[in-house]
């Protein structure tokens, strides 16, 4: 499909494409009349869209439309005034790949880390809650978002939160040799397990709306839930001292009781944990954020940060070195080779 991607929308532009759903509702303005909220989605971005005047039954979360519509602003942020639209059909020959955020890497090569490395737990009953538990998530690990809309919000981003802490993991591991590994890598594996129960997504990743189970006890609570249902299947006593420490990394790993966590984190590894969850989540956040971002502009504020950010005119980003024509972003007379030079 040949159109703009969302996070290239500007104020002012018209737009004719396809679009998906992430979420719809019917709403009443100040006057009483119908009008259609609709959040719009390619891969690259989402943008709020609105159908005035409307009293049509909002279309389906996961669902393509074709809109023609412009690019307007509301508050400072962008929104797009849709003039028509219609479902897409069989004919349009719409390609999903281009509409549905995902992760970077296949689902079955991250859920194949994620089993490498239970694989290669010494601690027999930590390898066993988490064994179990893995097993448990079954086909949704596969494709489960992170988020509704914040952090790893693409189709299969639970994984790709789970991997990527991981990584971190395993290569701050040697500098702190105290701390128990498979402890840790375990915390990791289990830590957002519960938001399989807390949403409900589609195979594509996107997220409708919470369950009832997700609103009145919240994810961290079913995690704690399902550890001890997995301890008690196993045959561990009430008090096994592996099963009480995750749990414990599960109910505090938001890290402060303003954030959702009854407990701060009592020993080592709840604590990197909570610092890695916290590290990967923001830096998700960020990058999100610059691919909607010009580079030498600031971000729209980021909801989840509680601010805007600045995308840097990175070298790797500065195509001014690889075509003699384009400007370059360091300013006229820069030359990359002999700034290197004082550094080398």
């Amino acid at each position: 499909m040949n159109q703009t991607a969302v996070n290239l929308f500007s104020k002012d532009e018209r737009f004719e494409g396809f679009l998906l759903v992430r979420n719809s509702e019917k709403r009443l303005n100040k006057n009483n009349e119908p009008y259609l909220d609709i959040t719009l989605a390619d891969n690259t971005g989402d943008i709020n869209a609105k159908v005035w005047n409307c009293d049509d039954e909002p279309p389906a979360p996961g669902s393509v439309l074709k809109v023609r519509g412009s690019v307007t602003e509301y508050n400072k942020r962008l929104q797009f005034k849709i003039e028509r639209y219609r479902p897409a059909d069989a004919q349009d020959n719409v390609d999903l790949s281009a509409l549905v955020a995902a992760a970077p890497r296949p689902a079955d090569e991250m859920f194949g880390e994620i089993q490498a490395v239970i694989e290669q737990m010494e601690n027999p009953v930590v390898k066993a809650i988490t064994g179990v538990m893995v097993r448990r998530a079954g086909e949704k690990l596969h494709y489960y978002p992170a988020a509704q809309s914040m952090h790893h919000a693409e189709r299969s981003g639970l994984l790709h939160h789970l991997t990527d802490m991981i990584k971190v993991a395993q290569a701050i591991l040697p500098c702190y040799p105290y701390l128990d590994g498979d402890l840790l890598l375990a915390g990791i594996i289990l830590h957002d397990l519960g938001k399989l129960t807390e949403m409900v997504s589609d195979t594509l990743g996107n997220v409708s709306e919470y369950s009832k189970e997700g609103l009145l006890l919240g994810h961290l609570v079913t995690g704690v839930s399902e550890v001890r249902d997995v301890a008690k299947s196993l045959g561990y006593p009430a008090d096994e001292e592996y099963a009480l420490l995750l749990e414990h990394m599960i109910i505090s790993h938001h890290g402060l009781p303003e954030y959702g966590s009854p407990r701060k984190p009592q020993f080592p590894e709840a604590e990197v944990l909570s610092q890695l969850d916290d590290l990967d989540a923001k830096l998700n956040e960020m990058q999100s954020a610059l691919k909607r971002t010009r580079p030498g502009e600031f971000s729209d504020r980021i909801f989840a940060l509680d601010r805007r950010v600045y995308h840097p005119r990175y070298f790797s980003e500065a195509d001014a070195f690889l075509d003699p024509g384009a400007p370059n972003p360091q300013g006229e007379g820069f030359d990359p080779d002999s700034a290197y030079q004082g550094l080398l």
